[in-house]
């Protein structure tokens, strides 16, 4: 089961930079100190070297040998500003909103991952989620085949026998209320997350309704879309809709869904809307003890991650290592 030093041996095997777009921030660098002292993740800082040397040092922390890029003295803005219009030539936008929208920390970080500069991002410490979803949206965009970007959350706690116990949930961040075949596609992202984390899906899609018990159009969005993405990964087990006590409690199971793999053992959770999934994985964070690790960005063509603007340095470190992981 999931443990970060199965990721961290990973980014051993090939290491990752990452950027970090609020390089003055002492939390950003708390995180970047520890990891210039590993060799499996290199953080790039966005910002005034001066003024990230400075807060460092006002700080206390040591980020000699940190890479620091700043938007207003890089030599290749130029050609940064070219590849931005020809990423945005639909919209329309000109030169010289490209060159005012390259000289902002979320955008310029963005851009030096489409420029090859970094393989991930890591933002939103003092930023909305918008403000980091919507510059990768418009220059890394979606990967082939995948039509929107969504979320999981990775939620762990220590389980009884010693091993981790670890769950995945989606979308709990992104989309309000998916259709079935955008809840198809954030199945599918959720799967791929969880299994980089160790867990071996068992999928329920869930609902207030349990194999036909009730009745609705979110009850038949849930079950249909169950049955499409069961039809497309056939070695995954997925089933669908289930409520949540049939889909965790193998009593439950039994008299509720008797006939289905996934029921009482389900350990990856997809959720019929933003509410649900949102209030859900709260309530495991807080009321299970479950530390929870997102939101996680999934769907794009390279790995970009949102903060909360209540982020600790802890989680910086942690959301750092998952990001760059993806990769």
């Amino acid at each position: 089961m999931f443990g970060f030093g199965q990721l961290i041996d990973k980014l051993k095997k090939s290491p990752k930079k990452i950027v970090l777009t609020e390089g003055t921030d002492s939390r950003i660098l708390e995180a970047s100190s520890r990891l210039l002292a590993s060799n499996f993740l290199h953080p790039i800082l966005v910002g005034n070297p001066d003024k990230i040397y400075d807060a460092a040092e006002e700080s206390g922390f040591n980020i000699r040998g940190s890479e620091i890029i700043d938007p207003n003295n890089f030599d290749e803005m130029d050609k940064m500003i070219d590849l931005f219009c020809e990423l945005r030539k639909d919209k329309g936008v000109t030169r010289e909103e490209a060159e005012k929208l390259c000289h902002m920390n979320n955008y310029f970080g963005t851009m030096l991952v489409k420029m090859g500069y970094a393989d991930s991002l890591l933002g939103g410490a003092t930023y909305s989620t918008a403000d980091t979803v919507r510059p990768a949206l418009q220059l890394i965009k979606t990967k082939p085949g995948n039509k929107l970007v969504s979320s999981c959350f990775i939620l762990v706690r220590p389980g009884a026998t010693g091993d981790n116990e670890v769950l995945a949930m989606g979308d709990c961040g992104i989309n309000i209320k998916p259709t079935e075949d955008e809840l198809v596609e954030i199945a599918e992202e959720t799967i791929r997350c969880a299994q980089v984390f160790g867990v071996d899906p068992k999928v329920a899609f869930l609902s207030y309704s349990t194999d036909g018990s009730g009745k609705g159009d979110d009850v038949d969005r849930m079950r249909n879309a169950a049955i499409k993405t069961s039809k497309r990964n056939p070695t995954i087990p997925i089933d669908g809709e289930m409520q949540f006590d049939a889909a965790v409690s193998p009593k439950v199971a039994q008299k509720k869904y008797p006939d289905s793999e996934v029921a009482g053992h389900a350990n990856t959770f997809i959720f019929p809307d933003i509410n649900s999934g949102n209030i859900g994985y709260k309530i495991a964070q807080r009321m299970g003890n479950f530390e929870a690790y997102g939101p996680i960005l999934l769907g794009l063509n390279s790995p970009i991650n949102d903060l909360s603007r209540g982020c600790t340095a802890s989680e910086v470190y942690s959301m750092a290592i998952i990001t760059a992981a993806l990769k």
